[in-house]
């Protein structure tokens, strides 16, 4: 069978190498496999199947400095996690058998327990006895931050296999956000992560869920998987009938042919690989240093940063060799001549010179220089005013009836807070933004005082969202930055915890509206109101970090702080807060309900990019707009961009009625949820219509993004208007703490 395409060249600058107990390993899966059943009689695997996979090589291109038994328990682990991949395919998606997959996954946690001691179910089948030995092998040399988090990310992967399940019942292909998301779960190279950490080192549990920690395994979590997504497309897809494959994905998303579609895999897959240099190299120290993290942490998050970049080159090797793949000409006629053999695969010249230049079928300049091109942004160009499109919005509007109350009571406390008098904003700035205007939609049915909390947190976070760039950005001032954010933290006590002082706006601002909003609420309902708050400004902190290096962010990066910039967890907490604690908190992190507040955000925050584009790019030289990040990547025009972006806000809103239409229905069946708590969630899908619907019509309907508003508006920084950060603890030395 002919290949469907030509596997690109593909960027991988450290070279493979090969752990010396690799024949040991083979022995011990191989006896191991058939002692758990998985084998002769199974219906899935014989040993000729097993030997032709070749585990043992990919762990031992994937761990080189691993000694001999944990190499071997680790290759356990990878003949388990492929088996189960297999069987569930065999015994449940070729029968579309989702009621049985879904009992054979809900056993599978009850082989997991938080306690090595706790006793485990009597296993039934190959995949429960596998991981039954797994667990009580593995876990007794790790600590119990470890245990919780791998045991996490390996029900992720086992339960979103459901997701698959459901996609291919459907015949459905998922939009490349939604895929991005997805495939991290079901892919499971999260999971891989933390047995990277088994064979080198734990990463400290005070840092291990901070972003930059979270981005080095999300960008190895996506380069592993679009890579096995390239060299498994003509098994998957042709032979198999899969739906879950990147090339597929954007194959129908973009409507272009297979080696396009390939190509532009293989330029995500280079640009993951660039960010994960990029945090390394840039975000990982500064957490080092902002943690207060001693010698041997920071030397534990730097063995594991190796252990992932050995997986992405020992896991290329792996795939050229293994028969389980499409890898038939990897390396395509007319490469230059270079070194060749046992691990080279990093040392392919013609690889590293085009991941440099860049050769996605998409991009209207070939070779557009994806790495350089982020930092080559020319700001402040002129653009003319934002080109609006036609806007799928199939939901209602409707405004609450106290509008015209919350905009006259506005005002006043704005004045009071001190937000019109620091120089950024003034009255007229306040009045033309009509933030009321914004909150009247989300909450149509609210009461006065709701609707004037909710224009004032508006406002706050708005103004804020003004502030850090305008403030700090200029000043390359990064240091301040973090101090302000520290100290707002402060103002949102969960108990009784001293406040400090406020010094500026947005501290009295959020002093104020935290004691407004947590009157009579308990620590632990304050929590996740304050982690929304702390997401928001740490993710303008992040902005601040790529203004000061003038980059333009990877496409898949921007995308998910987006939602954190845009304030989505605050809103969305918000909307919460009146829910109760009749709906059980892992319904809200269940896939089915982050799709659905992912799709809306995604939405909204892609709308507020295309309405804002000139008053970024013209007046403000940002490097923060959706549309920009898509020119940058696929190197193309304004126009062409726009198209893709709104192509992308269509596939979300879609996202958004799929899910509450065919996927909560199957949540509440899954999690027997009574009547009462379904009809939370179906109000709460309403809250969010509303808020599309709502941020839509206050888009159109303010005065801060037409061309005529921003005209007449200063808004390049003003030397001397600017009031310098009254921290006595920056003085006192606290900035070399950065």
């Amino acid at each position: 069978m002919s290949q469907p395409f030509e596997l690109p060249h593909f960027y991988m600058p450290y070279p493979a190498r090969l752990n010396p107990h690799l024949d040991e390993a083979r022995a011990h899966s191989a006896e191991w496999a058939r002692a758990m059943g998985m084998l002769e009689g199974s219906g899935v695997w014989d040993r000729a199947d097993l030997d032709a996979h070749d585990y043992g090589l990919l762990c031992a291109y994937t761990h080189p400095d691993c000694d001999g038994p944990a190499l071997s328990l680790i290759t356990d682990w990878y003949v388990w996690v492929f088996f189960f991949d297999d069987h569930f395919l065999e015994m449940f998606k070729r029968t579309n058998d989702r009621e049985a997959g879904k009992a054979h996954l809900e056993r599978l946690p009850l082989f997991m327990p938080a306690d090595p001691a706790a006793p485990v179910p009597e296993p039934e089948n190959p995949v429960e006895a596998g991981l039954a030995d797994l667990w009580a092998r593995t876990v007794p040399a790790m600590s119990a931050a470890w245990r919780e988090r791998f045991a996490e990310s390996t029900e992720h992967l086992l339960n979103e296999s459901l997701w698959e399940l459901s996609n291919i019942g459907e015949g459905r292909v998922a939009n490349p956000v939604e895929y991005i998301e997805m495939r991290r779960k079901v892919g499971g190279a999260p999971w891989s992560a933390g047995l990277v950490e088994y064979a080198t080192a734990e990463v400290p549990a005070s840092v291990a869920r901070s972003r930059p920690l979270r981005v080095l395994m999300e960008t190895f979590s996506d380069a592993v998987h679009l890579r096995n997504d390239l060299f498994s497309y003509q098994r998957e897809v042709e032979e198999e009938g899969e739906l879950s494959n990147g090339v597929l994905v954007v194959e129908t998303f973009f409507g272009c042919t297979t080696q396009e579609a390939a190509d532009t895999v293989n330029d995500v897959l280079t640009s993951r690989l660039h960010q994960f240099e990029h945090t390394a190299l840039t975000e990982v120290p500064a957490l080092a240093l902002d943690a207060g993290l001693g010698p041997a942490e920071v030397a534990a998050i730097a063995a594991y940063t190796k252990g992932l970049q050995d997986w992405q080159s020992g896991g290329h090797e792996w795939h050229l060799r293994s028969s389980r793949y499409m890898n038939e000409r990897a390396r395509p006629a007319g490469a230059p001549a270079g070194p060749a053999g046992l691990g080279t695969a990093g040392q392919d010249i013609r690889a590293l010179l085009t991941s440099a230049g860049g050769t996605g079928a998409l991009s209207a300049s070939p070779g557009r220089g994806e790495r350089l091109r982020a930092y080559t942004h020319v700001p402040f160009r002129k653009v003319g005013p934002s080109l609006l499109p036609d806007f799928d919005m199939p939901f209602e509007l409707r405004l609450n009836p106290a509008l015209d109350g919350a905009r006259r009571r506005l005002t006043p406390w704005a004045h009071s807070t001190g937000i019109l008098h620091e120089g950024v904003w003034d009255e007229d700035k306040l009045l033309a933004y009509d933030l009321p205007l914004c909150s009247a939609g989300l909450d149509p049915d609210g009461t006065p005082d709701a609707l004037d909390l909710s224009a004032r947190w508006l406002t706050w976070g708005t103004y804020g969202d003004d502030y850090y760039p305008v403030v700090f950005g200029h000043r390359r001032d990064l240091a301040s930055a973090r101090l302000l954010t520290r100290r707002l933290a402060a103002c949102m006590p969960l108990a009784e915890e001293p406040v400090p002082p406020p010094v500026t706006a947005l501290e009295r601002g959020l002093a104020d509206l935290w004691r407004l909003t947590t009157a009579g609420m308990t620590p632990d309902a304050r929590r996740p109101l304050k982690e929304s708050v702390v997401v928001m400004t740490e993710s303008w902190l992040w902005e601040l970090a790529n203004q000061a290096q003038h980059r333009v962010p990877d496409p898949v990066d921007y995308l998910e702080m987006r939602r954190a910039t845009f304030g989505t967890d605050l809103t969305m907490s918000l909307c919460r807060l009146g829910h109760g604690p009749e709906v059980p908190q892992e319904v809200y992190r269940t896939g089915p309900v982050c799709s659905l507040q992912n799709a809306a955000a995604d939405y909204a925050m892609l709308l507020n990019d295309v309405f804002s584009y000139q008053k970024e790019i013209e007046y403000e030289g940002e490097v923060h707009n959706g549309i920009l990040v898509v020119q940058n990547f696929f190197g193309c025009d304004y126009p062409t961009a726009l198209g893709v972006v709104h192509d992308l806000m269509n596939q979300r809103m879609k996202q958004f009625q799929h899910v509450a239409s065919h996927e909560l229905p199957v949540l509440y069946e899954d999690f027997g949820l009574s009547g009462e708590v379904r009809a939370i969630i179906e109000g709460h899908v309403v809250e969010l219509q509303n808020w599309m619907a709502g941020i839509l019509n206050w888009h159109r309907g303010c005065h801060r993004y037409g061309a005529d508003d921003l005209a007449r508006r200063t808004h390049r920084f003003v030397p001397g208007r600017i009031p310098s950060m009254p921290f006595p603890e920056r003085r006192a030395g606290a900035v070399a703490a950065f």
